[in-house]
């Protein structure tokens, strides 16, 4: 399919008039009064929905208030596509809590927590999951049945996944697909193809846009059993971590976009609405197109873990995100202003890392504060707030995770190269600065990528101000996150606080990638947000 796009400043964008013409839609916002508490019929076939079909299953959920006993139903796996092309991947689970501790517990009207296990962008699956928080993230088929390397690592540095599995401040892992039955939701856990799939011919099959199109799948599933199936499908809450919070900063941005129908109609998608109404991103990896910019802006002077970069190479780097931050015609929060990257480090320090910081001092002991003080010496600490420099935090945060580029490689070595393969092409470039760069011969985008970076960057749509977009946003990172630019996540909600959105964002202090310290306050906000 080719998208008629128009061009800015370092990347691509497109009017959805031309398409959205041509495509009826009568599908209504998640937000919106007459949308709530609506019911569907079951729709026929295979994508029928039986509320009878389940197990019982007990689970002991450690919370911020203690262990909890939560009994529950589980359904599935359950394929909710026609013409899944794996059934594997295309399938979810949905577990419904009965009683929390002994207390019975009504969740038919609960909120749905829909939460994606992908990271690095490979795929999840559910196929071998018998409980909540059971999804899996794997390196996906290989051609001729080959089992991937075990120690081959994609270079979005995902966390372990399982119901969007994350780190606490202690290292503990956080489930929240288990947390949000504890809290009397219902949790919905879905498969979904990712770059690494490959059939016996050597096609890779799970490539851009296959993810984001089998999680939208799976949201018209739900929808479509409006009324039969647990929970309300009107307060779907969507969560992920890493390439998996750019998978549903994505899912919220684009609801019910004409862009994809094609995709959704090639696999048997039930016909309803894939809006859904909050969006939970945890460091996402996302706005590929200009990533690695924004990543020498943020790290480009800090060293890898062997040793300087090429500063002359990051530099030219920097100078395309000047001129895509420019093109963006962001205001910063709390009135700051226009967001240049001539004044971004001020905007970062004031909105976001010195509050950070000054909580974290906050909550310690005077003892633990005056070690952490002594220990670093580039955080200063006066009248109960923390100060700092722009460098003093770049030398608190120390080496990069990332080599240069850091997304889109000379050499086709990433994961993000590989998202972009196609057919029997494992992997191609996605920006024109690596692909005139590049040491693998393609000196030139494919005709198609351009498309394939609007369907996979939640920018393009909230630039489009889609009005089918999700409308409450819960955006999380570790301030010591170098798996990508600090400015991704701030600009994804200054973008959409400036259309007037519910935008909740902080950076939690000395936390790297996959860090989620305030778990509870996520479910407590979907409480809040849901009535």
């Amino acid at each position: 399919m080719h998208i008629n796009r128009r061009m800015f400043l370092g990347g691509t964008s497109m009017t959805l008039a031309a398409l959205a013409a041509g495509c009826a839609d009568s599908t209504t916002s998640p937000d919106s009064p007459s949308a709530s508490g609506t019911t569907s019929s079951a729709p026929l076939g295979p994508l029928a929905f039986d509320a009878d079909k389940y197990t019982e299953k007990t689970v002991t959920v450690a919370t911020d208030t203690g262990q909890k006993e939560v009994k529950y139903r589980f359904y599935g796996p359950l394929t909710y596509v026609t013409k899944p092309v794996n059934a594997d991947y295309q399938s979810l689970v949905i577990s419904v809590p009965t009683s929390i501790d002994g207390q019975a517990v009504d969740a038919s009207r609960a909120p749905i927590v829909f939460a994606n296990a992908v990271g690095g962008y490979l795929p999840a699956s559910v196929k071998d999951a018998t409980g909540v928080g059971e999804a899996s993230m794997g390196m996906g088929a290989m051609p001729g049945g080959q089992t991937p390397p075990s120690g081959a690592p994609p270079s979005s540095g995902e966390v372990a996944s399982g119901g969007n599995a994350m780190l606490d401040a202690m290292g503990k892992m956080v489930n929240l697909a288990q947390l949000a039955v504890a809290a009397g939701y219902v949790a919905v856990e879905p498969g979904c193809r990712g770059r690494t799939l490959v059939n016996d011919a050597g096609t890779y099959y799970g490539t851009a846009p296959a993810a984001i199109v089998d999680l939208k799948a799976a949201v018209r599933y739900l929808r479509a059993n409006a009324g039969h199936i647990p929970g309300n499908t009107d307060r779907i809450i969507s969560t992920g971590t890493s390439a998996g919070g750019a998978l549903s900063a994505l899912l919220g941005a684009s609801g019910d976009s004409p862009l994809y129908h094609k995709y959704l109609d090639d696999i048997g998608a039930a016909e309803a609405s894939d809006a859904i109404f909050a969006s939970g991103d945890w460091c996402p990896i996302t706005d590929l197109g200009h990533a690695d910019g924004a990543y020498e802006w943020n790290w480009g002077t800090n060293p890898t873990q062997t040793g300087a970069v090429d500063q002359a190479l990051s530099q030219e780097l920097r100078g395309l995100f000047v001129d895509y931050q420019r093109s963006l015609k962001l205001n910063g929060l709390n009135e700051f202003g226009p967001l240049t990257a001539e004044n971004y480090a001020d905007y970062l320090l004031k909105t976001y890392l010195q509050p950070s910081a000054t909580r974290y001092l906050t909550a310690l002991s005077d003892t633990d504060r005056a070690t952490y003080l002594r220990d670093n010496p580039t955080i200063r600490w006066k009248s109960g707030a923390a100060t700092f420099s722009w460098q003093d935090f770049l030398t608190h945060v120390g080496n990069r995770k990332k080599s240069l580029p850091a997304f889109d490689a000379f050499d086709l070595s990433t994961g993000e190269n590989n998202l972009f393969g196609t057919g029997t092409t494992k992997a191609r470039h996605f920006t024109d600065y690596s692909a005139a760069h590049s040491t693998s011969g393609a000196n030139r985008l494919d005709a198609d990528i351009a498309d394939l970076l609007v369907l996979m960057n939640p920018m393009h749509f909230i630039a489009e101000r889609n009005p089918q977009r999700a409308k409450h946003w819960w955006i999380r990172l570790g301030a010591k996150d170098s798996d990508t630019s600090l400015t991704v996540s701030s600009n994804l909600a200054a973008s959409l606080a400036g259309l007037g959105d519910d935008v909740n964002h902080l950076m939690y202090w000395d936390e790297g990638h996959g860090a989620n310290t305030d778990a509870a306050d996520f479910l407590g906000w979907v409480k809040k947000i849901s009535g």
